[in-house]
């Protein structure tokens, strides 16, 4: 009897443990870089808004970036943050698609589209986050 309840014991732990191991966590972080940028003064929102779907639709193209999504920011009020025109936002459903698009970013798509807009925008500080949507 004790080998049959010790037998039974061992299965159920077994059976637990590969069950935690399919297990999701209780949230799903996202990779989100956020690039500071300034525009020359005669680039307009608008030219803005067309340089960051240009490159989203490049970037959609490429390993890792199939999922990719993209947001400006323009300031409206602000407080003093120094020169920034605009904030890029790019956000990867995981922090390993984003590793996987980023390792193949050099000679791009993606950066033939930030050469070409170069002198209409440039971003030179950046920020990679967690980002963790709240329900």
């Amino acid at each position: 009897m004790k080998t049959l309840v010790g037998l039974m014991l061992v299965c159920m732990l077994m059976l637990g443990s590969m069950l935690m191991l399919g297990a999701t966590p209780a949230y799903a972080a996202e990779a989100m870089q956020m690039w500071k940028c300034e525009m020359d003064d005669d680039t307009t929102e608008e030219e803005v808004i067309t340089m960051a779907r240009d490159w989203l639709k490049a970037a959609n193209t490429m390993a890792g970036g199939e999922r990719l999504k993209a947001f400006v920011n323009f300031p409206v009020a602000v407080n003093a943050i120094g020169e920034i025109d605009v904030l890029f936002v790019v956000v990867a459903p995981s922090f390993l698609e984003w590793g996987k698009f980023w390792d193949n970013y050099l000679d791009s798509p993606a950066q033939e589209v930030d050469k070409r807009n170069r002198e209409k925008v440039v971003c030179p500080g950046s920020a990679l986050w967690e980002s963790v949507k709240i329900k």
